[in-house]
Order: C-alpha cells, then sequence, then structure tokens
C-alpha cells in the first residue's frame, strides 16, 4: 500500500501509521499501527521523530490542518506521558525476554527434532540386518518422546526446518508419529497406547525403501503397474516387522491398514470401517493429511489450511470423524507452516500451535524494517490482531517470500510448556 510521509504535528485519532524506526527504538508493540488516542501521539513525538508514514486507505481519518495550532502540554500531563511510556517500555522489555525465551525453546525443540530424525536414520538402516537391535531403539526412541509428551497438560506444536528431498520418507514417518502421538493423547488415550501408535506410524511407510525410487519420487502421474507396486509398501512394511520378533503385534496392523478407508474404498484389503483397527485409523488420519502437504508431485502440494479444509468437507465418509475433529482442534484452524494476513493487512508466518489456545498461534510477522533472523513474533493472544485469511506462499511478492522463508517441506515436533 501506498504511504505518504506526515509531519507528527498533523497527527490525529484514526489515522494509520507506520514508524520510521526500528521495532526495538520505540516502545510500541508493532512499527505500524492505528492511533487510538492522543495520548498514543503524544508518545509519538515525545519519541523525537519530525514525520511517521500514513497510510491512507488503512486509515479512518483525514490528517489535520496544516495550520493547526500545536496544544502546548502541562507539567503534569508530561510526567504522566512519562510514566506512561515508561510503563510501555517495561511491557516491551518483558515482550523481547519472552520473545528471546521463546527462541532459546524453539532452537532446542529443533535440536530434538534433529536428534530424533538421526535415531530414524540409524534405526531403519540397521531393520534388515540387525532387526532385534533396531526394535529396540526404536522402542526407546518412542519411550523418550512419549516420556516428554505426557509430561506437561499444555504441549506446542512447532514448526520444524526443512527437510532433504532425499529423506522425504524419514520426515514423512516422524511428521505421523509427531502428530498420531498427540492426537491420541488429545483423544484420551493411556501411555501404552500411544507408545504403540507411535512404533506403528514410525515404520507405517519402511516398506517403500523396497519400491524403487523411480516410483517413489516420480512427479508425473503412475501408470497402473507402477501404482499396483507402490501400494505394495503396505505389505512390505509389515514384512519388515515381522523378521523382528520383538515386533508389538498391537502395532502391525497400522503398517497394514493405514490405507484402508472407512467406506471400504482403500487398500490392500479394502477393509470397511468396523473391521479396521483404530489405532490405524488414527494413524491414517494423520497420513492423509501430511500426504495432502507433500504428494508426489510437489505441485499439487496443499497449504496446511486448505489441507484439514478438504479432509474436513471432502473425505467425511472415508475417515473416522472423531479423529478428523480432534485433528482439527489440535492443528488450529491455521497450522504451523500457514502464511496468514492479520487484521491489520501485515503478513506472517504461523510457527507454533498451543494446545490451550487454538485460535492464537505464534506468528512471525514480516517486518522489512527488522532483519529476517530477528523477526518479531506475536503472540495473537496478547494482541487485539487476529486472523483474517491464509495466504498460498506462491502468491507472496518475492521480498515477502524470502523474508518469511515459508517451509517446503513442513514437519512437526512438539515441546512441552515449562
Amino acid at each position: 500500500m501506498a504511504s505518504i510521509k506526515l509531519s507528527v504535528e498533523r497527527l490525529t485519532e484514526g489515522l494509520y501509521i507506520k514508524l520510521p524506526l526500528q521495532w526495538t527504538d520505540h516502545p510500541f508493540l508493532l512499527n505500524h499501527f492505528k492511533i487510538k488516542d492522543h495520548q498514543q501521539i503524544r508518545l509519538i513525538k515525545n519519541l523525537g521523530v519530525k514525520f511517521v508514514y500514513l497510510i491512507p486507505e488503512k486509515s479512518d481519518n483525514k490528517p489535520l490542518d496544516p495550520e493547526t495550532p500545536v496544544e502546548e502540554m502541562s507539567d503534569d500531563e508530561s510526567q504522566f506521558l512519562d510514566k506512561q511510556a515508561e510503563k510501555l517500555w517495561q511491557e516491551k522489555q518483558c515482550r523481547i525476554t519472552k520473545l528471546k525465551n521463546y527462541k532459546r525453546k524453539l532452537q532446542r525443540c529443533e535440536k530434538n527434532f534433529d536428534r530424533s530424525m538421526s535415531q530414524l536414520r540409524s534405526i531403519v538402516g540397521k531393520i534388515k540386518s540387525r532387526p532385534v537391535t533396531a526394535i529396540r531403539e526404536a522402542e526407546s526412541l518412542v519411550e523418550e518422546m512419549v516420556d516428554a509428551l505426557m509430561e506437561s497438560d499444555n504441549v506446542a506444536l512447532h514448526l520444524m526446518n526443512d527437510a532433504k528431498e532425499s529423506e522425504d520418507i524419514y520426515f514423512h514417518s516422524l511428521n505421523v508419529a509427531i502428530m498420531s502421538m498427540m492426537l491420541a493423547k488429545s483423544s484420551g488415550m493411556p501411555a501404552s497406547d500411544i507408545k504403540t501408535i507411535a512404533l506403528g506410524a514410525l515404520f507405517h511407510d519402511m516398506g517403500k525403501l523396497k519400491v524403487p525410487t523411480a516410483i517413489t519420487r516420480k512427479t508425473t502421474p503412475l501408470t497402473a503397474p507402477e501404482e499396483n507396486y507402490l501400494k505394495l509398501h503396505t505389505k512390505y512394511s509389515l514384512e519388515l516387522a515381522n523378521i523382528a520378533e520383538d515386533f508389538p503385534p498391537a502395532a502391525k496392523p497400522i503398517l497394514s491398514q493405514h490405507h484402508e478407508l472407512l467406506d471400504g474404498s482403500g487398500y490392500p484389503q479394502q477393509l470397511t470401517a468396523k473391521k479396521i483397527d483404530l489405532k490405524a485409523q488414527l494413524v491414517s488420519v494423520v497420513n492423509a493429511y501430511d500426504n495432502l502437504c507433500h504428494p508426489q508431485d510437489p505441485s499439487k502440494a496443499r497449504i496446511p489450511y486448505s489441507a484439514l479444509s478438504y479432509l474436513f468437507k471432502n473425505k467425511k465418509e472415508q475417515y473416522n470423524s472423531d479423529f478428523m475433529a480432534l485433528l482439527i482442534r489440535l492443528m488450529g484452524v491455521y497450522p504451523p507452516g500457514s502464511v496468514v494476513q492479520l487484521s491489520n493487512q501485515q503478513l506472517g508466518l504461523v510457527i507454533s500451535v498451543n494446545s490451550e489456545s487454538l485460535l492464537f498461534p505464534n506468528v512471525l510477522l514480516y517486518d522489512p524494517s527488522v532483519p529476517s533472523n530477528e523477526a518479531p513474533i506475536l503472540d495473537l493472544e496478547e494482541s487485539d490482531l487476529r486472523i483474517e485469511q491464509a495466504i498460498p506462499p506462491s502468491k507472496l511478492p518475492e521480498k515477502v517470500y524470502t523474508y518469511l522463508n515459508p517451509r517446503i517441506r513442513i514437519s512437526y515436533y512438539f515441546d512441552p510448556n515449562d
């Protein structure tokens, strides 16, 4: 939107302005906002700036006439204003401290995610030659993740870094395991069932390692023989699990049934609702969501918001409706990875959702006046802004896309809130 340079002497309530300052150089929550009262005008003038940028399209009022007399400020007003400015600075400092703590938590979460990914690669590498060792290591990984999940009632789901194309199967498996665990916890399942689900989800697609990469990475439509070959991965996954006698029998249906659909249109056995294992029904919902976000043809990838909407509107007859509703509650209306436009028209990237405040995720804001590695993260619960719409990353201007760096591969990890 076009902006106009405006003298601070012409400010009045209802004007939407942008400050010509760094985010850390003023006490306001954001660099641009609509002036709501006379006190804000006084605070802006006290910043020592001679002008601001006016955005007429977003303003409810017109600037004061240039000839408007300047009001003098009394000593009492000045002292009151100083106290208000100090209060705002303290609040902002608390926000900055909170932001630093949040980024540290995010770094810790990334580290745990990378460690889990490394362990999963190692496990898969041993599944044929040392199956018993692989299963034990997988159970140890699952135990650790479930313990972390169960130790807190308030769990945040964070957006992780990008995957390497060659490791899609590992990221997909860990992604499905993470979301399935959270879904199982949300549905009230005990820790023992969550561990079974996590183990099944980790191994659900491992049979694809026996399918030629020319098929698993093909981006054009598969031929009928190729599609039939790919569908054999459920059989191959089960065969890999059967190599290890210690693989829990309760997790095996997840491997063989995660593509079965309630209406009988799935594979490999065209099972209907009552014959499909409940844990497999749970994993299949999560698997479908992640596959919509990351299909074999990247050009057909849906943004998280669109993937959830598509499942809810078009697949109710095929997937367990209770688990689907829980997934939507778990991910929030705008899941991590969604590029969104806020009510002040500012753009941002949803980077985490708090299970206790689904409508108020944490959003990394696009603000060209701040370096991208220092971009402010806004907790919507603590602001008067709201999300107006989700935006496909492909529709973003290049400079916004570069700044927000929306993930091509959307992966999640959880972190219990302290």
